[in-house]
Order: C-alpha cells, then sequence, then structure tokens
C-alpha cells in the first residue's frame, strides 16, 4: 500500500457530498419519505442518500486500485461490486414504490451468496466448508437486514459505522489488513462522511433502502475478510451494538406474536427517544460506544491470547447491554 490509499477518504467524501447536491432536487421530488409507523420524522424527507454513498464508494475503490498497487485479478471485488449494485437498484426501486419483502428477501439471498461464495479467507478452518458457507450466507443476510432496520434516526447509521470503517482502514494502513477491503473500507468511509452533513439533526436527506441495504452488503463482506484473516473475535466486537439491538428487537417481536415484517418503532434506540432522549443524545450515546467497541476489538489483535480475547468480548457484551438497558429506561430512571 502506497500513500494513495489516504487520498481515498477525502475524495469519496467530496463525491458523495458533490452528488447529493446534484441530486437533492430530484429525489425532493421524486423519492419523498413520508412519515409512518416506523418514522422518526414529522415531515415528508427527500431519501436516497445512498446513491451518492455507493456510487462515490465504488468509483473512487475503482479509480485508486490500481495506483494503490491493487490487481484485480480474481472474481471477488468484481462480484461484490455488481451485488452492491443489485442491492442498490432494489433499494432504489423499494424507496419509491415498495415491494413485496418475500421478492426482497430472494435478492438479497442471492446477492450475499454470491458474495461469499466468493470472499477469501475462512471464518471456521476446522468446520465443514459447506456449513461455514451456509452459516455466513445466512449471518449475511441477516446483517444486510438488521442494517437497513437501524437506518430509522438521523445520523444513526453514521454513529454505527464510521468507527468500525475507521478502525478497519487504520488497521490496513499499518498493514494489518489485506490491501482490497483497507481500500474499500476508506471508500466506504468517505461517502458516508460526505453524507453526514445532510443527515444530521434536524435531517434534510435520508439514506434510504437505496443505501442502507448495500452498505450493509459491504460491511458484512469487510467483517468476513477481517474474520478470515484471524480476526473472528475483532469481527464480533465491532457492530456489536446494532447487532444487539436489531436482534433483541426482533425476539422480543416475535415473542409477543408480532408480524416482524411491518413497520415499527420498538428498537431501543427508537425507544430511548420516546423515553424522552434526544437525537443527538442517543446517536452521540452509539457514536461512543461503537468507538469503545472498535478500542476492544484492537485490542484482541494486538493481544491474541484466548484469556484477553474474552475478557474483551465479556466487556463488549457488557458495554452493549449497558447501553441497551439505558436506552430503554424512562428518563426518570436514569437520573
Amino acid at each position: 500500500m502506497t500513500l494513495v490509499p489516504l487520498l481515498i477518504v477525502p475524495l469519496a467524501a467530496l463525491l458523495s457530498a458533490g452528488l447529493i447536491v446534484l441530486l437533492k432536487p430530484l429525489l425532493q421530488r421524486y423519492a419523498l419519505a413520508r412519515p409512518n409507523a416506523r418514522s422518526s420524522h414529522r415531515v415528508p424527507t427527500p431519501q436516497g442518500g445512498g446513491i451518492a454513498i455507493i456510487a462515490a464508494a465504488l468509483v473512487t475503490a475503482a479509480l485508486l486500485a490500481v495506483p494503490a498497487g491493487i490487481a484485480i485479478s480474481g472474481a471477488e471485488l468484481p462480484v461484490l461490486a455488481l451485488a452492491v449494485l443489485v442491492l442498490a437498484a432494489v433499494g432504489a426501486v423499494d424507496d419509491i414504490r415498495p415491494l413485496p419483502a418475500s421478492l426482497r428477501l430472494v435478492i438479497q439471498a442471492g446477492a450475499v451468496a454470491a458474495v461469499v461464495l466468493t470472499a477469501e479467507g475462512r471464518l471456521l478452518p476446522d468446520a465443514p466448508l459447506w456449513l461455514e458457507r451456509v452459516f455466513a450466507i445466512l449471518a449475511g443476510l441477516w446483517f444486510v437486514n438488521l442494517v437497513n432496520f437501524m437506518d430509522g434516526l438521523d445520523w444513526m447509521t453514521v454513529a454505527e459505522f464510521v468507527p468500525p470503517l475507521a478502525f478497519l482502514f487504520a488497521l490496513g494502513l499499518t498493514g494489518r489488513y489485506a490491501p482490497e477491503p483497507t481500500l474499500v473500507a476508506g471508500a466506504l468511509l468517505g461517502g458516508l462522511l460526505g453524507f453526514a452533513p445532510f443527515n444530521r439533526p434536524v435531517a434534510r436527506l435520508f439514506m434510504g433502502d437505496v443505501g442502507s441495504l448495500p452498505v450493509g452488503l459491504i460491511v458484512a463482506w469487510l467483517l468476513f475478510r477481517l474474520a478470515g484473516e484471524g480476526g473472528l473475535a475483532a469481527a464480533l466486537i465491532l457492530p456489536l451494538y446494532p447487532l444487539a439491538d436489531a436482534t433483541l428487537t426482533l425476539l422480543w417481536r416475535l415473542r409477543r406474536g408480532e408480524r416482524v415484517w411491518q413497520a415499527h418503532r420498538s428498537h431501543y434506540y427508537q425507544v430511548a427517544t420516546v423515553n424522552g432522549l434526544s437525537v443527538p443524545e442517543v446517536v452521540g450515546s452509539v457514536f461512543a460506544v461503537q468507538v469503545a467497541l472498535a478500542g476492544l476489538a484492537g485490542v484482541t489483535l494486538l493481544w491474541t491470547s484466548p484469556p484477553v480475547t474474552l475478557v474483551c468480548l465479556v466487556l463488549a457484551a457488557g458495554l452493549v447491554g449497558w447501553r441497551l438497558r439505558r436506552f430503554a429506561a424512562p428518563r426518570a430512571d436514569r437520573a
């Protein structure tokens, strides 16, 4: 890796912000998100900012791959790019005219399977390959959807994924992460940073499914590559807040017999706003947790002994559990 990768974050951020400025009048006209049962906003707001995020990430990664010394000889990166475009297209259609949940799920499963089956590395080298791949596809499919579910508050996706993406990018610059995912992490980080000013509370633009679905796929691939390079514990710790919030919410809704495919506002971060926390307080808390989790993930990579890894996993689970409990508690109980 040369100094070229250092350019990818500012270039992707500038391209993302520039595309948003150009596209916003069109999104204002054709892609308004009107308040519904899931929404935290009260007035119609344009969505589709994910178009700029994903376009900026793909374009900058493609332009800087060769100067950065990355030879695209295998199928992994082309398949990832194609799968990202497929999910972005599905999300764009769904933002304008909702698609049947079954159709979305089938397309998502195909995109995730294509990425997993061409990805390098192994999660569990001692397990049968077919079993590992099935597990990875199911996990990737859930991750793509949970990122979409968690994109329900201004700056939430930025707060959740800027810290882990920055961590992975920095890890790659130190030579501890492969060049290909390092470049992709930097490109997506820049795309999100370029989108952030337009999505800050009170948001003037939402990401939309056109962004959340492919962002989920890219991050899932980055974590798969990290796990495949011996960083399984770090790959579990980095996304632990959104993973826990979305998974526990799904399980509680299933237990209550709710229709889990319908819009709702029962995620912990959404309950926190109902319980009196402001949007900046919620996303600021999530950002702080994600930064702390990135630190714990780094410890597991620097000191690879099982006791250290176990302690970091316990601390990460405890931190996320504490944050979720605080979000679920009424303001009077937090005093």
